[in-house]
């Protein structure tokens, strides 16, 4: 397994994933500005402060996940590593996007920034280290189920954007068990 991709990542004698996972980037980024263009009927209809800002995101989960990746040697970790940085973009692009709960500018969806807020920051002060992580990822968890929870108080949302909103708590909460494994 000396030459895998996982195995050679910043390393020496592998492939590495940086090239693959920074075009992955750039593709993403260009499917909406491939579908205003040759299928105008979809109704993608980007800005250009939209795609800044979806760029924006890619590369600070690109960025997030070389380092993730880079610090990491077992496998749990860099699974755990990945996944919260997926659902870290998933949220913000969600978030940004459409809303979480309500539309995109709805003062609610604040939540979720703090949600964001808990991952990054409890992923600093753990300064990367798996057992630090698997407690930010625990709180994370917990904090987007307290999101969701006073959503559902204010009564103002469908009950399904409350679930579908709680449901983001999962992966936060396997990054959490994955960073315990990986101790």
């Amino acid at each position: 397994m000396r030459g895998s991709t996982l195995q050679g990542f910043g390393g020496r004698g592998g492939i590495g994933l940086h090239p693959w996972l920074w075009a992955g980037a750039a593709g993403v980024l260009l499917l909406p500005a491939l579908a205003m263009r040759f299928y105008p009927q979809a109704g993608v209809a980007w800005t250009a402060l939209d795609f800044v800002a979806m760029g924006v995101l890619l590369a600070a989960a690109c960025g997030a996940l070389e380092l993730g990746l880079r610090r990491g040697r077992a496998l749990a970790y860099r699974a755990g590593f990945a996944l919260a940085v997926a659902t870290a973009l998933l949220t913000a692009w969600v978030n940004l996007a459409v809303g979480m709960l309500g539309r995109a500018g709805d003062p609610a969806n604040a939540l979720f920034v703090a949600v964001l807020a808990v991952a990054v920051l409890g992923s600093a002060w753990a300064r990367l280290r798996a057992p630090g992580l698997a407690r930010a990822m625990a709180a994370t968890a917990l904090i987007q189920l307290a999101a969701a929870g006073i959503a559902m108080g204010m009564g103002r949302f469908a009950p399904v954007e409350v679930v579908l909103a709680a449901c983001f708590a999962l992966p936060w909460a396997l990054a959490a068990a994955l960073f315990r494994q990986a101790r």
